[in-house]
């Protein structure tokens, strides 16, 4: 089983690229808002750590959010708790798809929380910010200043195109993505 890692920008679409190789897709923004909804262990140590913020089950997104936004380091005190939680996730995700011949890694902070190996291929995928502003928009619930919160905490898309094998180019229509994944895959298979 080869990894493959998204890397880019928050807004570059990355989640639409990683569905599109076909192969399976461990998505860490969507394993997150699960653990948020069904898993009462992490409801419990969120609210003993931040009790001011986190106070109902299902854990509501605008309550992290405010965590977040009221100080500093709550960030980092949530990130801690929920990442132990989403790596035990990605781990019985590979587990279960050891057999397949790829797998994606679509996890926002890969290379920050020193998730990926040295045997997988890093893929960026680049986007212009005028397109980036355009998705980002489209988001119902976004909050400027959580997103540059969360941008903060993130190495400079320069860094992990650096870091990367390939560069897919998404000017967010399916043939950029498409031309991109088939270029990437004909290359590594």
């Amino acid at each position: 089983m080869t990894r493959i890692g998204i890397l880019g920008s928050i807004g570059s679409g990355k989640s639409y690229v990683a569905r599109k190789f076909g192969y399976p897709v461990f998505n860490a923004d969507n394993e997150v808002s699960q653990l948020y909804k069904k898993n009462k262990k992490i409801f419990k140590i969120l609210k003993k750590k931040l009790p001011n913020h986190i106070t109902s089950f299902p854990i509501d997104k605008n309550e992290i959010t405010r965590a977040i936004l009221s100080n500093k380091t709550n960030l980092k005190k949530i990130i801690k708790i929920v990442h132990a939680e989403i790596r035990k996730k990605m781990n019985l995700f590979l587990k279960k798809n050891k057999n397949k011949k790829f797998v994606i890694l679509d996890i926002p902070l890969l290379l920050e929380n020193k998730i990926n190996n040295k045997e997988d291929i890093l893929i960026f995928v680049e986007s212009k910010k005028k397109d980036i502003q355009k998705q980002l928009k489209k988001r119902a619930n976004l909050n400027h200043k959580l997103l540059n919160k969360f941008k903060k905490i993130q190495f400079l898309s320069s860094y992990k195109k650096k870091k990367s094998h390939f560069v897919i180019k998404n000017n967010f229509t399916k043939k950029s993505v498409t031309v991109g994944v088939k270029s990437v895959l004909d290359e590594i298979l």
